[in-house]
C-alpha cells in the first residue's frame, strides 16, 4: 500500500465511524476464505459491513469519532463489523462466532459506549429496528382490528337472525 492508497482507506474508515451505530472488533484465528465469505455475506443480509484493516489505519482513523475506545483492542489479526443498526452487527457477530471456533469476538462499541464481551452479546439479544417497528405497527393496528371486528359482530347476529327467520318462514 502505498501512502495514496493508505490516505484513502483512513477516509474510508474515518467515515464508516461516522456514519454508524455500533462497531464489533473480532479476531480471526485461522478462518479460510469461504467462512469469511459466509460471515460477509451474512452481515450484508442484515445490513451490516465487515472489513478487515490494518490496526494502525484503523486507530488513526479513529481520532476525532465517537469510537476512540475501541483503539486498545485492535491488536493481532482483527476485523471491524460495523451497522447503522445498533444490534445487526452484534446479532451476526455472536451468531457467526456460536459456530465456528476461529471467531472471536473481543468487544466493540456502540457510539461512545465501549463494550466488553458480555456487552456485545446482551446487544445482540435486543431486537433489530426492523423487528421494533413491526411491534410498534402491530400494537398500533391491533386495536383498530379489535374495533371493526366489534362493530360488525352486532350487525352479523342481526343478519343471522334474519336469515334464520326467513329460513323459518319459508319452510
Amino acid at each position: 500500500m502505498d501512502r495514496t492508497e493508505k490516505a484513502a482507506a483512513v477516509a474510508e474508515l474515518n467515515r464508516n465511524f461516522a456514519e454508524v451505530g455500533v462497531v464489533v472488533v473480532t479476531r480471526n484465528l485461522g478462518m479460510t476464505v469461504a467462512q469469511s465469505t459466509v460471515l460477509r455475506n451474512k452481515m450484508r443480509d442484515a445490513g451490516a459491513t465487515y472489513k478487515v484493516s490494518k490496526n494502525k489505519l484503523a486507530r488513526i482513523a479513529l481520532d476525532g469519532t465517537d469510537y476512540g475506545s475501541i483503539g486498545d483492542m485492535l491488536t493481532g489479526p482483527v476485523a471491524l463489523a460495523s451497522s447503522i443498526d445498533p444490534v445487526a452487527a452484534a446479532k451476526v457477530a455472536v451468531d457467526f462466532a456460536k459456530t465456528n471456533d476461529k471467531f472471536e469476538i473481543v468487544g466493540g462499541a456502540m457510539g461512545s459506549t465501549p463494550l466488553d464481551l458480555a456487552g456485545v452479546q446482551a446487544l445482540a439479544t435486543l431486537p433489530s429496528l426492523d423487528e421494533l417497528r413491526a411491534k410498534i405497527v402491530g400494537l398500533i393496528v391491533a386495536p383498530a382490528t379489535k374495533l371493526a371486528t366489534i362493530t360488525q359482530a352486532p350487525a352479523a347476529q342481526i343478519a343471522r337472525v334474519l336469515s334464520a327467520y326467513a329460513e323459518k318462514e319459508a319452510a
